[in-house]
């Protein structure tokens, strides 16, 4: 096995790229149908603004760049996921070569980024902002440290593009760097790194990326910060000393649940040896020790400064992700051979991540077999069909009041503007496209016509008279039985 990393190094990108080419597949195959992010990528990709509301908006760039290039798709939505994913995990790999002297190592580090639950679980069920940020740690990670081990102008000045990449991707993001300089400084030898006239360019280059959003965010503080705090608040109505200790529970299971695959994964394959890496210690261990500690550190302090009650393993992901190259650096710093785990870690990585793709690729086909459909199993497609069958035309405006229905539908209406009145204007009636699609989920029967939607109409000139509410149910994708699902809708004509 060493001689094959040795005689072809690149053949672990390969095996890598493969992996998230397979993604890509099973993904397009399992269901035409939008989970909540992809939906909500799908509607807002239809425009370009400075922000979106309580996510950094660096994802919905890149979404709305792919769709100009080759149009709003599912395809799209995953090319663009999966490609953030494997450049996260090809970053990291570099980067662990800069530090790590086996090559074996290095690809364990590499491959163990995709022991992470939010990585081989989470992302490929429904992330979006999350993988653009473990996208820019990795870049981070590989600019900060080849700045430590072979300083130029152009290690400093990637570093500070992936500082204001991170800033825009995610926003507890700015712990990480923060994290890496204060880890740095007790290091004589490298700490003369952080006081380079060089650091400046790269402060420069990151706040010029970061400004633009920086000031939306300055003038819609609320809409930018509201929804996460929200969020973590579950708790809102007890004492003071209830939600600290809820919040510090909170935050110590979801340090263990994003942990403990890969901790799990390590120590089975170092079985016996747990010991002697445990005691291990190096300059490059010490550092990225450091950087775990502070980073979830500043997570407590925000816990406890905001009394959250609620933390999400995904919102720990971009610290917890150092834990592999960290684990890996402890194992080179001991003396033992590396050979025997290496041998057992790549089946072992290989059976969590193609497993997890299987169960979440198959559960569209599998859960309708119980009866129990989800939205992906919900027929937009069809009810799209159905519509554009009946009238002759697609239409040139789809005005609805919910985002999954908003997203899907641009996915098969790519040439229509969607609109969602709270979030988008809406065009009044003379200079409105048309025809005009207005659509809403039908949970009841007859379809009573939203008010949202009522007054959207009233609003943009429609005629009581040519909005008569209509039912159209379709069959669920997958159904095992007579299961339809309903749409109400109204169609207006030019």
């Amino acid at each position: 096995m060493r001689d094959i990393v040795d005689r072809r190094p690149n053949l672990v990108f390969v095996a890598l790229a493969g992996y998230f080419l397979l993604c890509i597949v099973l993904r397009l195959a399992a269901s035409p149908s939008l989970e909540i992010d992809e939906a909500e990528q799908a509607f807002l990709s239809q425009f370009l603004q400075l922000g979106y509301g309580p996510q950094p908006p660096f994802y919905n760039w890149l979404q709305y760049g792919l769709a100009q290039l080759i149009g709003t798709s599912l395809a799209t939505m995953t090319i663009l996921k999966n490609g953030l994913l494997f450049l996260c995990c090809l970053f990291y790999g570099l980067a662990a070569q800069l530090i790590l002297k086996d090559r074996r190592l290095s690809a364990m580090a590499m491959f163990g980024v995709l022991s992470l639950p939010p990585v081989f679980l989470l992302a490929q069920r429904d992330l979006s902002h999350t993988v653009a940020a473990l996208f820019a740690v990795s870049l981070f990670l590989y600019g900060f440290l080849r700045t430590l081990t072979r300083p130029s102008l152009f290690s400093y000045l990637l570093t500070g593009v992936a500082v204001g990449i991170g800033v825009i991707s995610k926003y507890n993001f700015v712990v990480v760097p923060v994290a890496a300089i204060l880890a740095v400084l007790p290091e004589r030898e490298l700490r003369k790194r952080l006081f380079d006239w060089r650091i400046l360019a790269a402060i420069a280059i990151a706040a010029a990326i970061a400004l633009p959003h920086g000031l939306w965010v300055l003038q819609n503080l609320d809409a930018a910060s509201s929804g996460t705090l929200n969020e973590m608040k579950e708790r809102a109505a007890e004492g003071r000393l209830m939600q600290m200790f809820h919040g510090v529970f909170a935050l110590s299971s979801a340090i263990v649940g994003g942990s403990l695959v890969p901790l799990l994964v390590f120590g089975l394959v170092f079985r016996g040896k747990i010991r002697t890496i445990w005691r291990a210690e190096s300059q490059w261990t010490r550092i990225m020790g450091r950087m775990i500690a502070i980073s979830l550190l500043a997570v407590l302090l925000v816990v406890l400064g905001v009394a959250a009650t609620h933390v999400r393993e995904k919102w720990l992901v971009l610290f917890l992700a150092l834990l592999p190259l960290y684990l890996c650096l402890k194992i080179e710093a001991a003396p033992i051979d590396p050979a025997p785990g290496f041998r057992r870690f790549v089946p072992l990585i290989a059976c969590i991540v193609l497993g997890a793709l299987v169960i979440v690729s198959a559960r569209a086909v599998v859960r309708p077999w119980f009866g129990d459909y989800s939205k992906l199993n919900i027929p937009y497609a069809g009810f799209v069909e159905a519509v554009v069958e009946a009238e002759g035309r697609p239409p040139a405006l789809v005005l609805t009041n919910d985002r999954q229905i908003a997203g899907n539908i641009r996915t098969r209406l790519a040439d229509a503007t969607v609109v969602i009145p709270h979030l988008s204007d809406v065009p009044p009636a003379d200079a409105a496209k048309r025809p005009l699609l207005v659509v809403w989920r039908d949970e009841t029967n007859p379809a009573p016509l939203p008010a949202t939607l009522s007054e959207a109409l009233k609003a943009s000139g429609v005629p009581e008279s040519a909005a008569t509410p209509r039912s159209l149910e379709v069959p669920y994708i997958y159904a095992s039985g007579p299961e339809r699902y309903r749409f109400g809708y109204i169609w207006v004509g030019e």
